[in-house]
């Protein structure tokens, strides 16, 4: 049996761009006005990059930012005034405003923001859930906002960045990098909430079901099954992390031999060297190569002379950004 369970008060917890369109596109069957804000242009030291995202529900229920805080009172505000009749608008903030100071950007930046409603005729139903279930493939989601219209439609992938071109906001919103953790022990309570909260997508796998349970792990999606069902069922891909915390080779083992064959930027076992001895032996005799297992990391994490499990996973955190920063410094040099 497989079991998820995951955040779905979208108003009380940080919430990362590339879920805000499963979540509106829930609201929306569930009969919800909404309207999308996305930060279109900035200048200076803005709080937000260009293409960040919020929802405002039509009870004021709100999930993602604009600006960290300082002008999401007037996004609101303005996207409940035109919840009623379906519509568009941009919004402009300023530091040569008297408004921008009301509203609290103090900070030397500027900021674009323009409102849509999801409504037949702008950001209708169709694209909303069509940019949802891409999503949840964990594909690249590129919209065209037409600021000129108000019409919003799936775009050609010609650029890589979100940009304006006109009087065209091309939105390009990358599924978040996404971190697997084998083993629903004392230490991946402590880093599945601080990966999620450096904006990792954390799924915790355990078949053992006395420990993968909802009232450890709160808000954290748990699989309690083998780990290659799990798996097989999850797109593994180059933005993905793969972590194996139980010490027990049944377990960890059987998410390896899947892991090992995917273009994973991280790898990484928990034991002491003699452990990882034993368990590259095991997968040596199971057919990988040491091509294939020298991307492990083992013993897993920094040595920075972690003993709680907190500190612990500290370290894995800490190796595992240093891979993914990396992997992305090598990416954009080679594009």
């Amino acid at each position: 049996m497989t079991s998820s369970h995951a955040v779905t008060d979208a108003a009380t917890t940080a919430v990362a761009d590339d879920a805000l369109f499963s979540i509106a596109d829930a609201w929306q069957v569930a009969g919800h006005r909404l309207v999308f804000a996305i930060v279109i242009r900035t200048w200076g030291s803005s709080p937000r990059q260009i293409g960040s995202l919020m929802l405002v529900r039509d009870d004021q229920m709100i999930a993602g930012s604009v600006s960290g805080g300082c002008v999401e009172g007037a996004v609101v505000d303005a996207a409940l005034k035109m919840m009623a009749d379906a519509g568009s608008q941009r919004l402009d903030f300023g530091v040569a405003d008297a408004d921008a100071w009301e509203v609290g950007l103090s900070c030397g930046g500027e900021i674009s923001v323009w409102l849509v409603s999801a409504a037949d005729g702008y950001f209708d139903p169709k694209t909303l859930h069509h940019a949802a279930s891409a999503m949840a493939r964990r594909e690249t989601v590129m919209l065209d906002f037409d600021l000129a219209t108000g019409r919003v439609q799936m775009a050609a992938p010609v650029v890589s960045t979100s940009c304006l071109e006109g009087t065209v906001f091309t939105l390009v919103q990358p599924p978040r990098p996404q971190l697997i953790i084998i083993g629903a022990v004392h230490i991946s309570q402590h880093l599945a909430p601080m990966a999620a909260q450096l904006g990792f997508d954390v799924t915790v796998i355990d078949p053992r079901r006395l420990f993968a349970t909802e009232n450890r792990f709160p808000g954290v999606t748990m699989q309690d099954c083998w780990p290659d069902e799990a798996l097989a069922q999850m797109v593994l891909d180059e933005d993905t992390a793969l972590v194996t915390l139980t010490h027990d080779p049944k377990i960890d083992d059987a998410a390896l031999h899947l892991g090992l064959a995917k273009p994973l930027f991280y790898v990484a076992c928990l034991g002491s060297r003699k452990t990882h001895a034993a368990r590259l032996q095991r997968l040596a005799a199971a057919g990988f190569d040491a091509a294939i297992t020298s991307r492990i990391h083992g013993p897993a994490g920094l040595d920075i002379g972690a003993k709680t499990p907190a500190e612990i996973a500290v370290s894995v955190l800490a190796e595992l950004i240093a891979s993914y920063r990396q992997r992305q410094g090598i990416a954009h040099a080679a594009g």
